[in-house]
C-alpha cells in the first residue's frame, strides 16, 4: 500500500513523506531535524526507515533541516545539478552523500522517483513523480509560477497529486508585501494562484486523479478555506462529486496531517 503525508506545507517550511512496505522517502526537509523526526513519529514512521531525501530547490523553506536530518540518519540526498550547487554554496551538503538525480529517474525505498523541471526563481527547481511498488502514482508540483507542458505531462494521470495553491491574487495585490515581492510571486518564476491551481486540478481529476492536496499556501495571502473553495468550485463545474470522484484536502491543516494509505 502507498502511504503519503504532507508533514509540513507552507511558506514557513515544507516536508512530505511518501512510503510503502520497503521504507520511505522525504521530499524536502524545510523545518528543523527535531520537528521532522517528531512529525514522522506522530504518523507512526520510524525516521530510520527513510532511505533518501529528494530536494525540490535550495530555498530555505525547503532545506532548513536538511543538513542535520540527513547527517544524523545517514540518508542520501538527491537533487538537480543546479540545486546541488546551491546546497554546496550554502554549506548544506559539504561532506554529505549528495547525488544528481538523472532525468530518467532512480529507484529508492522500493519506489521509482522521476523528476521534472518547475518554473521558479531557483538554480534548477524540480518536482517529482513517484511510482510505488503497487503501481500507485504520486506527484509533487509546488513552487512554480506556471504549469508548463512538461509539468502537466509529468503529473497527469497521477492517483494522488500535491499541487501548489499559494495565493489569492486579490489578497496579494492589496496586501502589505512590497511591490517587487508581489511581482516576483505573480511572475512565471513565482508561485501558483488559487485560480490557476483550480483550473489544473479540474484537468487532473478529469484525467483520473482521485486524491488532491493543495500545498504551499501563503500565510499572508491566502486562507485554507479560500484555497479549498476555489478548487472545489472548479470541480463542481465539471460535475465531479467530492467523496465519490475525488478527495480534496489542504496540506498543512490538521485534517491533512494524517497518514493517507491507499
Amino acid at each position: 500500500m502507498a502511504r503519503f503525508c504532507p508533514l509540513f506545507s507552507s511558506s514557513s517550511g515544507n516536508c512530505t513523506y511518501i512510503g510503502n512496505s520497503a521504507g520511505g522517502i522525504l521530499i524536502d526537509v524545510g523545518v528543523s531535524a527535531k520537528r521532522t523526526k517528531e512529525a514522522l513519529l506522530n504518523i507512526g514512521v520510524d525516521p530510520c526507515t527513510i532511505k533518501a531525501i529528494f530536494v525540490t530547490h535550495e530555498h530555505s523553506d525547503h532545506i532548513n533541516g536538511l543538513r542535520v536530518f540527513a547527517g544524523s540518519n545517514n540518508i542520501d540526498i538527491y537533487a538537480s545539478a543546479g540545486t546541488l550547487r546551491g546546497l554546496l554554496e550554502k554549506g548544506i551538503i559539504s561532506g554529505k552523500a549528495a547525488y544528481e538525480i538523472p532525468l530518467q529517474g532512480i529507484e529508492a525505498a522500493g519506489m521509482f522517483i522521476k523528476p521534472f523541471h518547475t518554473s521558479h526563481d531557483a538554480n534548477e527547481s524540480f518536482g517529482y513523480t513517484i511510482m510505488t511498488s503497487d503501481e500507485r502514482r504520486i506527484s509533487i508540483a509546488t513552487d512554480t509560477g506556471i504549469l508548463t507542458d512538461e509539468i502537466m505531462n509529468a503529473i497527469y494521470g497521477s492517483d494522488l497529486i500535491m499541487i501548489e495553491s499559494n495565493h489569492d491574487v486579490a489578497m496579494l495585490q492589496n496586501g502589505p508585501y512590497q511591490y517587487w515581492l508581489k511581482r516576483r510571486i505573480l511572475s512565471d518564476l513565482g508561485h501558483l494562484s488559487n485560480d490557476t491551481c483550480a483550473a489544473a486540478v479540474r484537468t487532473l481529476v478529469n484525467g483520473g486523479t482521485t486524491r488532491v492536496f493543495l500545498g504551499h499556501l501563503s500565510k499572508e495571502n491566502n486562507y485554507p478555506p479560500l484555497a479549498y473553495q476555489t478548487t472545489y468550485a472548479a470541480l463542481c463545474e465539471i460535475g465531479a462529486q467530492e467523496g465519490k470522484d475525488y478527495i480534496l484536502k489542504v496540506a498543512g491543516t490538521h485534517d491533512s496531517e494524517k497518514l493517507t494509505v491507499f
